[in-house]
């Protein structure tokens, strides 16, 4: 589709719009990914669980990336996604997608008349650690202090031990 307009407008104004649609969207990017980072940090503040803003926080992402993928369409699509009002309407979409259509938590969805009343067999097993020996630090193990220093690990320098 470059090629398209820059046949029908120009090499230069396409590289120029190109260039402009890039810089608009880095300011964007950087404006919406810093409300979206205020916004988590609110939720953590309340007692929230930050889910939704994790999502508008991936979505910013997605629509970032988007931008600097050259392209027309990809441009559309990353502003689209930089936008607070039509990333919510993402986000709730992608959300209802994930829960199995609000049908409660999310899972695995099932479709009518398949499956049903199938049954699952599993074994639970309990796994148990048997404590191991201390970890070793990577300067190797400790040693003895000396006894003739108090254990202070001072040399007088006569090259005695």
């Amino acid at each position: 589709m470059i090629l398209q307009v820059g046949a029908v407008i120009g090499g230069w104004p396409t590289l120029g719009i190109l260039v402009l649609d890039s810089l608009a969207g880095a300011w964007l990017l950087k404006v919406q990914s810093r409300r979206a980072w205020a916004q988590f940090r609110a939720a953590l503040v309340e007692g929230r669980w930050p889910g939704d803003e994790v999502a508008q926080g991936a979505l910013i992402i997605v629509g970032g990336t988007l931008l600097v993928t050259p392209g027309f369409v990809t441009d559309v699509v990353g502003f689209l996604l930089l936008i607070g009002g039509t990333r919510r309407l993402v986000a709730a979409h992608l959300r209802n997608r994930v829960a199995g259509g609000g049908r409660g938590a999310g899972g695995p969805r099932r479709r009518a008349g398949r499956d049903q009343g199938a049954v699952l067999d599993v074994e639970v097993v309990e796994i148990r650690r048997e404590p191991g020996p201390p970890p070793v630090s990577e300067a190797g193990p400790a040693e003895p202090d000396d006894p003739g220093d108090g254990g202070r690990g001072t040399d007088d320098g006569r090259g005695g031990s």
